[in-house]
């Protein structure tokens, strides 16, 4: 028994060392090759990619196309699995790797047609711009044809098949699913059309209240058409569910830009921090491109060849989003004698259609007969009717227009073009190709000039029109149809302005004597207050400075809300400690304090408590997040004493609640709700543990057994309004306070010495978790520091891995 045993435990031991020896293997056979030398056919003279310590390339290349074509090369060695991700997303093919579970979303997108669309814009594309794509496609599939090594691990545990051959639509369709996620109108018009439903339309603009300093936009009373329209808005709520996620509070960004008279080295200074969600590996791969009249350095998106954000040799930007209303809904009416047409102003017209063929991993395809209006996309139609729908769920249909989904949208271009820009005016003839996401583009040159411009196409809407793009509009009546875009030089533009100063932070940027609708649904100003504030309380600013302001957590959202907090009646002995603690707490929303989760929690639970029962729990699990409760919650405490559509200053008025036990009974509520998260001692309680950074995996976070292995956390300071900014998702009961969305990358910018510029991004150049570069930025990140911006070879090649000659 003794040798039997004793076998057996040779046998496991062999076994686990094979096991060992094969995941070694597989670590090391599955990263990149960084040193010595591939031959490819394609490129027109050798290239070197030199990586730094911290795995960035720096391309020097003979030719722009030979740089392209190395940059689809390192983004395929370090993110394939990203880009294949990406591009099946924009494609509408992920049910054909991870099954039936992803099957209503890529009905979504196949209704949309952004893969069909990118086509489209790549044959309208500049012969240079088509160029790039070329080059950059040619690149990933050389690399991809000789690649020896197995797959990154994602391909293995989904048994997804080898890469098809990149193609220039790919990236195009990406870039408009970027567009995507920084646009969300068309939600905010869903919500109105569901709020009418229940409400009318004195409630609803006070659930939905105007920018701070604006009046409420007048629009027809649109209630009694939107509850006509009762099955449609059913139908659309559904479709609503599978759409990717869009705009939402919290995803936005800060820039700003200081001329020398402000700065300690008598040049610019520029600073930006796009906010977007966080993902593992991070949606930015920084690179350096050099070549014959291009060096550029910044924030790439794998998949496109062009660097987003970033510098060049001469100039700098950032970027923040506009959020204007750049998206229409239209309910358009079928004809009840053809249902292959639809009303329009002339009369009825057929519609477009086409079929898509869905395929799904492990079970039969899926047709989808998708139709298409003047305006665009039948959006409701993503999802089959119910047997037993309404009636006019079947007379009526919701279409979809967006800016994106032209074939004359130029965006790419625009990049491409700001990669090679030397001042102000090349800088703008770049801008004039930006088609979407509208953009608050700041400038800075080392000429010493500054400047900002926000480029887009933005519909004009006709002077009748009485829904103003806020809610859905009947599509055969001509006055809501969009009668042009606003001219490039009519667009909001600054350039060295007397202030030497330029913020933007999604706020509302035009003032009122502006002449063109842009949108009534700005970001709250809270984090451009506060960076406009820090600006001015020094007379001269440096990179430092700039540092300190990126890394600021003071909710100046939270201090507006603390004196009307304080009118609250605590019933318990933890409830009036927890009050004290706050009437002496700044706002400060310090990862390692406990007041900004008490805070949190409070107006998580005050929120519920006023608005879930007048919109009723579908309306709540939807639409509750910040962008839509911050306000009105502000505005009900405000008019507590007096009441308001919500709560009543005496018991019963109205039958509403009263004010001051809803603020009481809410804290004692959220108080409740964190004993039971994190134990009793509140002051043992940590905001930085609730609020943990959470960089999500497509698709392993949706997948417990995996999700440890690929996705990153980490405890993070800041709130949805903080300048250093971290959302979190009220509807998330398991994980109230996660954060979501963040800063994705920072950088900074030194006019006077480009080299000394700063960057930093969220979680590590590779894509692979196996690489010892997936996560190397991730803490640095937390704490918000920085990783040298350089571009002379010189400098790169002290510290480097290694150096990659990419010979023809």
């Amino acid at each position: 028994m003794k040798s039997i045993a004793r076998i057996a435990a040779l046998g496991l031991a062999a076994l686990l060392l094979l096991i060992a020896a094969g995941f070694f293997w597989y670590r090391s056979a599955s990263l990149p090759k960084t040193s010595g030398e591939l031959s490819m056919n394609g490129l027109q003279s050798p290239v070197d990619v030199v990586r730094d310590k911290e795995g960035i390339p720096h391309i020097y290349a003979k030719s722009a196309h030979d740089a392209y074509f190395a940059l689809g090369v390192v983004h395929a060695q370090d993110r394939l699995w990203q880009m294949e991700m990406n591009r099946r997303i924009a494609a509408g093919r992920v049910a054909e790797v991870l099954g039936p579970k992803a099957v209503d979303t890529d009905r979504f997108l196949r209704t949309l047609g952004v893969r069909r669309n990118a086509q489209a814009i790549v044959q309208n594309l500049a012969p240079d711009a088509r160029a790039a794509l070329e080059a950059y496609a040619e690149g990933v599939n050389r690399y991809l044809e000789q690649r020896s090594g197995p797959l990154p691990p994602e391909f293995l545990l989904t048994g997804a098949p080898a890469p098809a051959p990149w193609e220039a639509a790919d990236s195009i369709a990406w870039m408009t699913m970027m567009a995507w996620d920084l646009s969300a109108n068309w939600t905010q018009e869903l919500l109105r059309m569901r709020l009418a439903q229940k409400l009318d339309m004195t409630r609803i603009q006070a659930f939905l209240p105007p920018y701070p300093g604006d009046a409420p936009l007048h629009t027809q009373d649109y209630t009694g058409l939107y509850r006509s329209l009762a099955g449609v808005t059913s139908q659309l709520e559904k479709v609503s569910a599978i759409a990717p996620p869009s705009l939402v509070e919290g995803m936005g960004s800060n820039n700003w830009v200081l001329g020398g008279a402000r700065s300690r080295t008598g040049k610019p200074l520029l600073a930006n921090d796009p906010h977007l969600g966080l993902t593992a590996p991070a949606l930015w791969y920084f690179a350096h491109l050099s070549a014959p009249g291009l060096n550029v350095i910044g924030a790439t998106l794998p998949g496109l060849p062009a660097v987003i954000i970033g510098r060049t040799d001469r100039i700098a930007w950032g970027l923040t989003n506009t959020a204007s209303d750049v998206q229409d809904l239209y309910i358009e009416q079928i004809n009840p004698e053809n249902p292959s047409q639809y009303r329009t102003p002339d009369g009825w017209a057929n519609f477009e259609q086409r079929t898509e063929t869905i395929r799904v991993k492990g079970e039969p395809d899926v047709q989808l007969a998708v139709r298409a209006t003047r305006h665009g996309p039948v959006i409701s139609g993503a999802l089959p009717l119910a047997d037993r729908a309404p009636m006019d769920a079947r007379s009526h249909v919701m279409a979809f227009s967006w800016t994106a989904l032209r074939p004359d949208d130029m965006s790419f271009q625009a990049s491409l073009r700001l990669n090679r820009a030397h001042d102000w005016e090349e800088f703008l003839s770049a801008t004039r190709d930006f088609g979407a996401p509208q953009q608050n583009v700041v400038y800075a040159d080392v000429a010493g000039n500054i400047g900002f411009v926000a480029p887009a196409r933005v519909p004009i809407r006709r002077r009748d029109n009485d829904l103003k793009g806020l809610a859905p509009a009947p599509g055969w009546d001509a006055r809501y149809d969009w009668i042009g875009f606003i001219p490039f030089d009519e667009l909001p533009r600054q350039y060295n302005p007397m202030s030497q100063q330029i913020v933007t932070a999604n706020q509302k940027v035009v003032g009122p004597a502006y002449p063109y609708f842009l949108t009534s649904e700005w970001v709250w100003p809270y984090r451009a207050n506060r960076i406009a504030a820090m600006l001015e309380g020094a007379p001269l600013h440096d990179l430092d400075s700039f540092a300190g302001i990126q890394k600021d957590v003071v909710s100046l959202a939270a201090r507006e809300m603390l004196p009307l907090l304080a009118k609250a009646q605590p019933k318990s002995e933890q409830g009036r400690a927890a009050l004290k603690a706050l009437g002496s707490w700044d706002g400060s929303m310090d990862a390692g304090r406990f007041e900004p989760l008490v805070y949190n929690a409070w107006l998580r639970e005050l929120s519920r408590q006023l608005f879930a029962q007048p919109l009723g729990e579908a309306l709540m699990k939807d639409f509750w997040e910040l962008r839509n409760v911050h306000q009105p919650t502000v505005n009900a405490l405000r008019t507590m004493d007096a009441g308001n559509p919500w709560c009543g200053a005496t018991q019963g008025a109205q039958s509403l609640p009263r004010c001051v036990d809803v603020l009481s009974d809410s804290l004692e509520a959220a108080l409740a709700d964190l004993r039971k998260r994190y134990g009793e001692q509140m002051t043992a309680w940590r905001w930085g543990v609730a609020h943990e950074a959470l960089s999500e995996h497509r698709p392993f976070s949706k997948v417990p057994s995996l999700a440890r292995y690929f996705e990153l956390r980490l405890p993070s300071p800041g709130d949805t309004y903080t300048v250093n900014v971290g959302r979190n998702n009220l509807r998330d009961d398991a994980a109230p306070y996660t954060n979501h969305h963040a800063a994705s990358l920072r950088a900074l910018y030194d006019l006077s010495n480009l080299e000394n510029s700063r960057f930093m991004h969220s979680t590590g150049q590779s894509g692979n978790v196996l690489s010892p570069l997936y996560s190397n930025f991730a803490q640095r990140w937390v704490d918000a520091t920085y990783l040298p911006m350089r571009t002379v070879r010189e400098e790169v090649e002290k510290e480097q891995i290694g150096t990659l000659s990419l010979r023809p």
